[in-house]
């Protein structure tokens, strides 16, 4: 095909003609992108300081302040203890009848809030080391999450107890009732407002016998035993013998949501 006045890069004369610079938005998109990345660096660079922020004393911080909040509400806890010991001497001084005595007594005794004493069984679970490796052939080399307690492993052995007939149980220092909730976050349990650290500590007071076969039987539980078995997660159920838990101290309000008006 011959050259012609449209052919691109010459004009009419043939001479070279300049192409006129066009509006091209991708070119301004990347620098955007650039000057936005350089920003967020720079941003991160201002804020560390030369710091590794992972480590940062903000976090050290948080960490006291958590653990502070876990005493004082256990402080609290003794608080309304020795108060509600108070009311029960006053009422009593105070003559009151026989019958209602008894149905007080009664409900305290079915909502964990007196001390309960009887034969008792202790399971106490733990992490794994943290140089552990997969003592059988044929399993994987463990993650960190198959190394340690969790929340689901702390709910099976509650869970197992109260199904193999406990009367009362204790989570570390505490009484559990009815509307007490195991939580764990990260690799720590928090109970009723108080916070702790591995080895976890769980009491029943019931027929030994019982509560033990309840434990073996649980799948959940035999689920753990694999763990327990293979990475080296803690596992230890002593019988006790005689026990006294103590009552639940903590405040026995319900809290529950409300419509908005």
């Amino acid at each position: 095909m011959s050259n012609s006045a449209d052919s691109p890069g010459t004009g009419s004369t043939g001479s070279p003609q300049l192409r006129t610079p066009r509006f091209r938005p991708v070119r301004i998109l990347t620098v955007g992108v650039f000057a936005l990345a350089g920003l967020i660096f720079f941003t991160s660079f201002n804020t560390a300081k030369g710091t590794d922020i992972r480590t940062d004393a903000s976090l050290l911080r948080l960490s006291d302040l958590i653990q502070e909040r876990s005493r004082k509400n256990k402080e609290l806890d003794e608080t309304n203890a020795g108060v509600r010991d108070e009311i029960e001497a006053l009422a009593q001084r105070d003559g009151s009848s026989t019958a209602r005595d008894g149905k007080l007594s009664g409900l305290e005794k079915s909502t964990g809030t007196e001390k309960l004493t009887g034969k008792a069984v202790t399971v106490t679970l733990n992490d794994a080391p943290p140089n552990a490796t997969a003592k059988l052939p044929g399993y994987p080399e463990p993650q960190p999450d198959y190394l340690v307690i969790h929340q689901q492993d702390l709910q099976a052995v509650v869970n197992a107890l109260w199904q193999g007939g406990a009367e009362g149980i204790k989570v570390m220092d505490q009484r559990l009732i009815s509307t007490s909730a195991v939580r764990c976050v990260g690799n720590t349990l928090i109970l009723q407002g108080r916070v702790y650290s591995p080895p976890y500590t769980i009491t029943a007071v019931g027929d030994p016998k019982k509560l033990q076969k309840a434990l073996a039987d649980s799948p959940a539980i035999q689920n753990y035993m694999v763990y327990v078995n293979v990475y080296g997660l803690g596992w230890k159920v002593t019988d006790d013998g005689a026990v006294t838990l103590p009552g639940y101290s903590g405040t026995v309000d319900l809290h529950y949501a409300k419509p908005v008006d």
